[in-house]
């Protein structure tokens, strides 16, 4: 009787399989990260929720994370003090090096975290907003409908990743919990003298040295096993690649030292890779004059995410854009453990500061098809929307209005 209902068991598709846990998973208990669920590799927050739905779920382990600096640098230095305030409220232990300003400085103008209230109310302003936009929703062409919506507004059910207040700073007592590492350029001139490391300059050399040294001492090594609590190491490093740093790449089309920034990438990448550790680089890639120089960097790169700001550009007036203060242009993501990367289903991103929060949303055109705008506002709109790519849903023609 047994072996028949053991048989009619199997028939119906029951199973004594188990799947064996993976040797990696141990890492999911480490506090502010959580397994992908493509390709198993370990994932923590950038701090912006939107970046993350962008990046196909967060920023793994052991990668490297390049900013591509607006024309002023307003809006790349809130996504890196955006990384640095998710990992104080995770835990996780900080490494800040710049050239230009003090990290204590830095650390001091970290946005606060959202408290669940302050999160319910501007859920509700959200809220407001979307049910404005409901009442022109036929002004609006069908096929924008149907999109899904990006993670842009607070919402109390999300778990992993958390939501800031640019317009406050983070208390001092969240920085008493954890434990960070600094790296001040000018003071590490005045301690030691040249250092000259893989035949590259002796900043990115001291560089190198201080994010080795933290890594091994404070058991951030993935091949040492670890006696304490595993824990992430977050490396910020700001304004890499600029004349502050002593490299010229930035104000000559031939710099005498070409290939010190690439050699700093590829051993840091190196380093990465061995240890619970990711980091975000912003680099002034518009002051670059060497094109063949950017392309080496964004090769040895793991994940290039760029910024347009609209500051003193003609986008600025332009009424196609007046939602917005820029574009994000997603230049590379990893592919990890698989043949093809996580690729986003848009490729036309968009970011606006608001009063409290930094989101990124999908590029929508304003809808133009009212009775109150007339033939030639049409006109100007239908030449200003050549600027936009063509996965925007629209091309405009000519003088034509715009077809969706």
């Amino acid at each position: 009787m047994a072996a028949a209902a053991g048989g009619a068991a199997r028939g119906r598709g029951a199973t004594s399989f188990q799947r064996k846990a993976a040797a990696g998973s141990r890492l999911a208990t480490v506090a502010g990260t959580r397994p992908s669920v493509r390709h198993g590799q370990l994932l923590l927050s950038s701090g912006l929720p939107s970046l993350d739905c962008v990046l196909g779920g967060g920023i793994a382990v052991g990668t490297l994370l390049l900013i591509e600096e607006d024309k002023y640098g307003l809006y790349s230095n809130l996504l890196f003090k955006y990384f640095l305030a998710e990992g104080v409220v995770c835990g996780h232990d900080l490494f800040v090096a710049s050239a230009k300003e003090h990290p204590d400085s830095i650390l001091k103008e970290l946005p606060a975290p959202l408290l669940d209230e302050q999160r319910n109310e501007l859920g509700e302003e959200a809220t407001a907003v979307k049910s404005e936009d409901f009442q022109d929703s036929m002004k609006i062409a069908w096929r924008y409908q149907n999109l899904p919506k990006m993670e842009a507004s607070p919402t109390t059910s999300t778990k992993f990743g958390h939501y800031y207040d640019i317009s406050k700073t983070m208390s001092s007592e969240l920085f008493q919990l954890i434990k960070w590492h600094s790296f001040y350029l000018p003071e590490e001139l005045c301690l030691q003298p040249t250092v000259k490391t893989c035949n590259m300059n002796s900043a990115y050399g001291r560089l190198l040295l201080s994010i080795q040294r933290i890594i091994s001492q404070e058991g951030f090594d993935g091949s040492d096993p670890q006696k304490k609590q595993k824990n992430i190491l977050r490396i910020g490093i700001q304004s890499l690649g600029s004349l502050l740093w002593d490299d010229d790449i930035c104000c000559s089309d031939t710099p005498e030292d070409i290939h010190s920034l690439t050699k700093f990438l590829y051993v840091l990448r190196g380093l990465l890779r061995k240890s619970l550790s990711a980091c975000i680089i912003t680099i002034p890639a518009h002051l670059i004059e060497n094109k063949a120089i950017m392309e080496r960097v964004t090769n040895l790169s793991d994940t290039v995410v760029g910024l347009e700001s609209f500051i003193g550009s003609e986008r600025e007036t332009n009424p196609l854009y007046k939602d917005y203060h820029g574009l994000v242009h997603v230049r590379q993501i990893p592919q990890l453990n698989s043949l093809i990367c996580d690729v986003s289903d848009t490729k036309d991103l968009a970011f606006r500061l608001k009063r409290k929060l930094f989101t990124i949303e999908r590029l929508h055109l304003p809808p133009d098809l009212s009775d109150t705008v007339s033939r030639t506002s049409k006109q100007e709109l239908a030449g200003s929307a050549k600027l936009l790519s063509s996965g925007c849903g629209a091309m405009a023609i000519g003088k034509k209005h715009l077809d969706f």
